[in-house]
């Protein structure tokens, strides 16, 4: 295996521990950032260091397609390109061209599809999906899978699973002599059984790490949570357990408590430029005309740049002006408090204390 992962405390099912791969560390739980394009949009990779984000996520998919994978490995690899100095994670595309809907064409072989950006035809397999991985030199790689849709019937959902199984096998053989981490992902849309059988055919095979994917794609909340607490207690204890996609501050407690050690999701930095901001009393609209003559910081309990010299009124007028610098001072923020939540959720697992430390975040966000 090519990723150490040791768990230092426990607190009923949520856990903190710690992941190296490639010289790199990441405690964990741990939430990653998304930097599509090998960026996080309105920030730079020093200020993402500095606010503790030690490992993010980029896009294979869009990658692959601007600048290109090979242009990335002559600069350097994704490391050098970006200049980040953590660990980095590639997904494989599978999400992506799900998103595509009926512009691609799915088979035993891989999958078809014209590329965004200028029409082309593109074939991506496990195989190239690996490989385009390869090249970027991140640190974990995704296999190739083919995310169910919702609503998707059991027989649609069963064979969705096992193409994802047979592209598994397929990833791990064109994976063998990479330095990197190789995660599988389990499907199975909302069938609790389903889901326990792709996990069952993926330990077969062998991974570094194994990911919930088909989720947060349109199903009700409930669904999601009960697929993700019939399925958490049966991943393996030892490897890295990432629930991609999600989510909000609650979904980051709520995974936690369930024994999730990774997350995902643009919702931070997505959120921010939309002058949604997160704070430990609630989410703050910096729109609302409340804030206009507001002396008061952004949040009292933060202490990231943005919250340290900025009063919210300054952040109105920045976001009502339409500035450059609303979306680099809110990303700012809510990065910082992301990780900052997850910071906090594995200091309270360390003194047994995690059940509680949630109470009292979702109260105070209640209150507001």
């Amino acid at each position: 295996m090519n990723l150490e992962f040791a768990i230092r405390s426990t607190d009923g099912a949520a856990r903190a521990g710690v992941a190296s791969v490639r010289g790199k560390r990441f405690a964990t739980p741990a939430f990653m950032p998304v930097g599509t394009y090998g960026t996080v949009k309105a920030l730079t990779p020093r200020q993402l260091g500095e606010v503790g984000a030690e490992v993010l996520v980029a896009n294979t998919f869009h990658l692959m397609q601007r600048p290109s994978a090979e242009t990335v490995c002559e600069l350097g690899g994704l490391h050098d390109f970006m200049q980040f100095d953590g660990a980095i994670l590639t997904d494989s595309g599978g999400f992506q061209v799900w998103s595509l809907g009926e512009l691609r064409k799915v088979s035993e072989d891989g999958v078809k599809f014209r590329a965004p950006v200028d029409g082309s035809r593109v074939h991506l397999t496990p195989e190239s999906a690996e490989s385009v991985q390869e090249n970027l030199a991140s640190d974990i790689h995704m296999v190739l899978d083919e995310c169910t849709e919702y609503p998707a019937e059991r027989e649609r959902a069963r064979e969705s699973l096992e193409l994802t199984s047979r592209w598994a096998m397929r990833a791990k053989a064109a994976h063998e002599g990479s330095e990197a981490a190789q995660f599988a992902i389990v499907q199975g849309g909302m069938y609790e059984d389903l889901r326990l059988a792709s996990l069952a055919s993926l330990l077969d095979i062998g991974f570094d790490g194994y990911a919930v994917g088909g989720l947060s794609v349109g199903e009700p909340k409930a669904d999601m949570w009960r697929v993700v607490s019939g399925l958490a207690p049966h991943m393996p204890i030892d490897r890295i357990r990432y629930l991609m996609g999600v989510g909000t501050p609650d979904d980051i407690l709520q995974g936690i408590a369930l024994g999730i050690d990774l997350f995902d999701c643009v919702l931070p930095t997505r959120n921010a430029r939309n002058g949604y901001l997160f704070t430990h009393s609630g989410v703050v609209k910096m729109g609302n005309a409340a804030h206009r003559r507001s002396s008061e910081f952004l949040d009292a309990n933060c202490d990231c740049y943005t919250c340290q010299h900025f009063s919210r009124g300054y952040l109105h007028h920045l976001y009502a002006c339409n500035e450059i610098l609303a979306s680099v001072l809110g990303t700012l923020h809510n990065v910082a408090y992301y990780q900052a939540l997850v910071k906090d959720a594995r200091a309270a697992i360390a003194e047994a204390r995690f059940q509680a430390f949630a109470r009292e975040r979702r109260a105070a966000w209640s209150a507001a």
